[in-house]
């Protein structure tokens, strides 16, 4: 038995969650499929992905505690995906450049039959982008396996113009959230001094 298992390969959201004093016993990717279902809406794609994840990986290890979650970025009802390649990217950020964007963060805890979730929304706002900040973003290769094509604490943090809510969420996992789901069912953080 683990007493908390990470369901992400993600090492943002890993970062994370060692920071706020949760160090996972065990990582184990839940690879589910992470295709929209017909006319979902982003809010609910990224709960039912995360439910998905962690579900997926407690089926493995039921007597432990599983923490999942997905990302998803959005403009209004569109889902802009994790880019597949150049191509795709250069899309995302054309899409996204001098608009406000929605980026929602769902996580989920299982603990024995207990389901804890909750989906956190952060509103951002690209720059105009100029063909050169688009050609450096792509450079950068950070759009890989990243939701939207950019990673906040990468090239693209200076050409957001504008947020409204936590960066952590952006990121990958909404720890203000996260630690409130964790220390609420009893789990300890645990802080060691740098």
């Amino acid at each position: 038995m683990y007493k908390l298992i990470l369901a992400s390969s993600s090492p943002r959201r890993l970062s994370l969650l060692k920071n706020i004093g949760y160090t996972p016993d065990k990582i184990v990717p839940a690879n589910i499929d992470e295709t929209p279902k017909a006319k979902e809406l982003p809010a609910k794609l990224a709960e039912r992905l995360a439910v998905e994840k962690a579900s997926k990986v407690h089926e493995q290890f039921p007597e432990s505690l599983v923490l999942g979650a997905d990302t998803v970025v959005a403009r209004g009802r569109l889902i802009i995906p994790k880019p597949k390649d150049e191509i795709e990217a250069l899309k995302s950020l054309k899409l996204l450049s001098g608009r406000r964007h929605i980026v929602y963060t769902a996580v989920c805890v299982i603990n024995g039959k207990q389901c804890l979730k909750k989906v956190v929304q952060t509103k951002l706002k690209f720059k105009l982008l100029t063909n050169q900040e688009i050609d450096n973003l792509i450079i950068s290769n950070e759009w890989k396996d990243k939701s939207g094509g950019y990673a906040l604490q990468g090239v693209a943090g200076a050409y957001i113009s504008w947020i409204s809510g936590h960066p952590s969420n952006v990121i990958g996992l909404p720890v203000h959230e996260t630690y409130k789901i964790l220390s609420g069912i009893g789990l300890k953080q645990t802080i060691s001094i740098i």
